[in-house]
């Protein structure tokens, strides 16, 4: 088997993951803060430190501001939501701005918050250089513009947003900035003090190498979280007689049990991120895709989406086959890759794919060698039909 769907999930994990896994649930897999024993005080212990590598990882000062949660999706939703949920609470006339090449993570909750909070939004040109989308965001503010919310780069296709010019942008104008960084984390250097940005979404499945089940949303230092409406009511440990949830970071946003176990394989996940270095991560990637773009670029029958574009994964349209197709007839080969919408109709929309592209996406542990069996097999194939 040759894995090449790192932007779904990242496989193989590290041995440190699986190892840290298994000694927490053989050894302390106590509830944290609820109990005064020594197996909820080790766990209690590991998910403090897990806060800090994420903190540190980011960029940030403040441990308590990262909140975990199940994935990307559910942070999304807890941050994007809770902000505009809570600004609704307050009677406040909201617009946001989204970039067309957004995943139904953002999306989808944008819409059901324009029902639910009658809120309205604009969506933004990605697909250019960095002056080019800072001018089409600043020509579609408005008077009561709240916050940009958008990914850090292309599910669909190897395109990176310049997520600093438009944290700067945001920070000129008074609004809040939301990113999805689920392609983006734990391969490029993310700072967000530096960076402008009010809270990030990530997963911990995919380039943070922890297991399914896992995310954070990491808040900025001065974020103030009496604005965030909690998306999960129910217990948490402190002021256990009152029964609101409070606006207490991050308790009153991590309603019920942690999943503890998933949060120290994330944490392992982010030492081996940080050992290696986000560079040398993002380069090793590059340069598999290189290789498959210079290949693909020159094969018969396939076309490049956005071959112009650099990044850590490669998209493919066929002219004789369906991508979902020739997916399916290289997954028969041993080739695990994703092909159809990729939960993102946007960016699809956007990129002019006809609603369906195969994407190729290495990860830490790809190599040339297995590019090379891939642009193989896709050319006989190819040359069989």
């Amino acid at each position: 088997m040759i894995y090449f769907d790192n932007a779904a999930t990242s496989f193989p994990k590290p041995e440190g993951v699986i190892g840290a896994m298994s000694r927490c649930m053989k050894e302390y897999c106590g509830n944290p803060g609820r109990s005064g024993h020594i197996m909820s005080a080790r766990a209690a212990e590991a998910v403090y430190d897990a806060r800090c590598e994420a903190a540190e990882l980011f960029g940030a000062d403040k441990p308590e501001n990262v909140i975990f949660t199940h994935n990307a999706t559910h942070a999304i939703n807890l941050a994007v939501g809770g902000y505009v949920r809570g600004l609704h609470e307050r009677g406040e006339r909201q617009h946001l701005l989204i970039s067309n090449l957004e995943h139904n993570s953002v999306s989808r909750l944008i819409n059901r918050l324009k029902r639910e909070c009658g809120i309205s939004c604009d969506v933004f040109n990605a697909v250019g250089d960095e002056k080019k989308v800072a001018a089409d965001i600043r020509s579609k503010l408005r008077p009561y513009t709240k916050a940009v919310v958008c990914t850090g780069a292309s599910n669909v296709a190897p395109i990176v947003l310049p997520v600093g010019r438009i944290g700067a942008l945001c920070r000129e104008n008074g609004l809040a900035f939301f990113l999805d960084a689920s392609q983006t984390a734990g391969l490029y250097d993310i700072n967000m003090n530096r960076d402008g940005i009010t809270a990030l979404c990530a997963p911990g499945h995919k380039a943070l190498y922890g297991p399914q089940g896992s995310g954070l949303a990491v808040f900025c230092d001065d974020f103030d979280f009496s604005v965030l409406s909690p998306l999960i009511f129910g217990g948490n440990g402190v002021n256990s007689y009152e029964q609101e949830m409070g606006y207490e970071q991050p308790e009153s946003f991590e309603a019920g049990t942690v999943a503890v176990p998933n949060i120290v394989g994330l944490r392992e996940g982010i030492r081996f991120v940080r050992g290696l270095g986000t560079d040398y991560l993002r380069e090793k990637e590059e340069r598999v895709c290189r290789y498959l773009k210079s290949e693909f670029g020159n094969m018969r029958g396939v076309r490049l989406v956005t071959p112009e574009a650099e990044g850590c994964l490669v998209s493919l349209l066929c002219d004789v086959k369906t991508p979902t197709r020739l997916a399916e007839e290289l997954g028969s080969r041993g080739f695990c890759m994703r092909a159809g919408m990729h939960c993102a109709p946007l960016a699809h929309e956007t990129l002019k794919t006809g609603g369906d592209a195969l994407r190729i996406s290495p990860g830490a542990f790809s190599n040339v060698y297995e590019a090379e069996k891939l642009v193989d097999e896709t050319a006989k194939l190819l040359k069989m039909t």
